[in-house]
């Protein structure tokens, strides 16, 4: 034995000696210690990644995760900002305002490691959501092609959000910011991109657009769902939802469907056979429970991940597929427009809307007309502050729910923002109705025409308007303008008018435009019950 190695004692259990014995464990600890260091990872969400814009001369938030209690710092713009990561891993910093800048920065995020986001721009973003007329892209306008092929603009950026419909709120999306060009812009909204290029051109700012829009989906999906379920005058709504859920998850509508499926795919061999179009597949229940109809649905899927994230305002073209619950939507449409701007925590954003184009057949005889109570429930919106319309009842085509030029869709409502957000003096608003007079067998119609004043189109006779005395028999009208901001409204079978309207109707014939080429907001002067008011259930009995 060497004299200058001291005597070591076995460890009681084991061959090995102490000393081998006490490095194992030390070792093993280290190892063990690093376990939660080597898992921590930075994460942000889509929303935040290269080529981003953020909201000028406003407090934007900045988000993502790490492991718990670890202290994230972000820089960005000569400021630097630091928070802990919550017990959930969550952290949000805010930075401070700043002013429009074209000069790509960097954004740095540290914590349990380093991130480093590229050719970030400052100017004004725009959420960009409704259905599929929202969702209709550049490549599918009148002038798409060209438009597209001038679309290299790399102050211009654009990113989509997937449309993923769930009752589980959702933490992130997949997506990217891009710069616009050619190949970005043909896929993304038409409308959208029309509304930010001219933002952008005219302001000499970036912009930055985010489309989350989904075809065919009703306002109810867009809403947190218990927000609707609070809300006793959406009882009915929530108490139907409740039944379709229950039946969709049964075992019959599952058998029902697949029978439903076989048939089709007869029918659907037999019409490709005969040259004929193909039926419409059938749904089966998985889809609506994970669809665009399903309250809360979008807001869980689509909205909640980018929830907070630095925006100037809303556009918003929807309505179609609330149609038909046209009462209902009188009272929703506002409630969802004043619960995303709870959601959202930055005040009364501006919230820019189309109203519905003119649709399907023109009816020989003036009467009732569902889309006509969409369309005023969308114009008594305008309640609401900061809201604004952009009426679109000239542009529509009849045989096709999804018009081609968005370009003059984006006009109208870009011209909302101009005024009322950039300080621009232009026409913006529509002529709108503001008093009716009875004289005889007239009935004389002012309008508030925001410093502009009335015209009639094409021909000189002022087209669309409807009379009804006392017995609320309806009857076309001729229509005169005789003065800037009045009509004289009259028709030989009403001796004695006490109603009009005008442009009522699914596809109306109407060319009143203000002298700056907006059209009339369409409106009626009666307050009769509409027509997709629910009906009361029939009692029994005579209780």
């Amino acid at each position: 034995m060497n004299p200058d190695c001291p005597k070591v004692s076995p460890v009681v259990g084991t061959n090995q000696p102490r000393h081998f014995s006490g490095f194992f464990i030390w070792f093993l600890a280290l190892v063990l210690g690093l376990v939660p260091a080597l898992q921590a990872e930075l994460k942000l969400p889509a929303i935040i990644g290269d080529h981003m814009v953020l909201q000028q001369k406003q407090a934007n938030p900045i988000w993502g995760w790490d492991a718990p209690g670890t202290t994230v710092t972000v820089t960005f713009a000569d400021q630097t900002k630091s928070t802990q990561a919550g017990p959930d891993g969550r952290w949000t910093v805010k930075l401070d305002p700043v002013p429009a800048n074209a000069t790509p920065q960097t954004l740095t995020i540290t914590g349990s490691e380093k991130k480093v986001i590229e050719d970030v721009l400052v100017g004004e973003v725009w959420m960009c959501s409704g259905q599929s007329n929202m969702g209709f892209t550049l490549g599918g306008d009148w002038n798409g092609d060209i438009e597209a092929a001038a679309s290299n603009l790399p102050q211009l950026r654009l990113i989509k959000v997937p449309q993923v419909g769930t009752q589980e709120l959702q933490k992130d999306f997949k997506g990217q910011w891009k710069p616009s060009t050619p190949q970005s812009a043909t896929s993304f909204s038409a409308v959208g991109f029309f509304y930010g290029r001219y933002l952008h051109r005219i302001l000499n700012v970036p912009v930055g657009l985010i489309d989350n829009s989904w075809g065919g989906s009703a306002a109810e999906a867009w809403v947190r769902r218990e927000w609707l379920e609070k809300d006793p005058r959406f009882k009915t709504l929530m108490e139907n939802t409740v039944k379709t859920e229950t039946t969709m998850q049964t075992e019959k509508a599952k058998t029902d469907h697949e029978a439903q499926l076989a048939k089709w795919k007869q029918n659907a061999a037999k019409a490709k056979a005969e040259g004929k179009t193909i039926p419409r597949q059938p749904r089966s229940p998985q889809e609506w429970l994970t669809g665009n109809a399903r309250p809360g649905n979008i807001f869980c899927g689509v909205m909640n991940p980018t929830l907070g994230y630095g925006i100037k305002g809303v556009i918003w073209y929807q309505g179609e597929s609330n149609a038909g619950r046209a009462h209902e939507h009188a009272e929703l449409f506002p409630f969802l427009i004043e619960q995303w701007r709870k959601e959202w925590n930055q005040g009364d954003f501006p919230f820019y809307w189309v109203q519905l184009a003119d649709y399907m057949a023109e009816k020989p005889e003036p009467g009732e007309s569902a889309w006509a109570e969409l369309r005023e429930t969308q114009t008594r919106t305008l309640k609401l502050p900061n809201t604004g319309q952009a009426v679109i009842i000239d542009l529509g085509e009849g045989k096709d729910i999804h018009p081609k030029n968005k370009h003059a869709v984006a006009a109208r409502l870009v011209r909302w923002a101009l005024v009322k957000d950039y300080g621009m003096q232009l026409p913006y608003r529509s002529p709108e109705f503001k008093k009716l007079e009875i004289a005889g067998s007239k009935a004389i119609l002012a309008f508030d025409c925001f410093g502009s004043s009335l015209r009639a189109f094409d021909v000189n006779e002022a087209v669309g308007f409807a009379v009804c005395g006392e017995d609320r028999v309806w009857h076309w009208a001729k229509g005169v303008v005789v003065g800037n901001d009045r009509v004289e409204v009259s028709a030989e079978q009403v001796p004695k008018p006490v109603a009009v309207r005008y442009g009522w109707a699914d596809n109306p014939v109407c060319n009143l435009f203000s002298k700056d080429g907006l059209p009339v907001t369409p409106f009626r002067t009666d307050d009769f019950e509409m027509t997709t008011k629910p009906k009361a259930p029939a009692q029994a009995n005579g209780k």
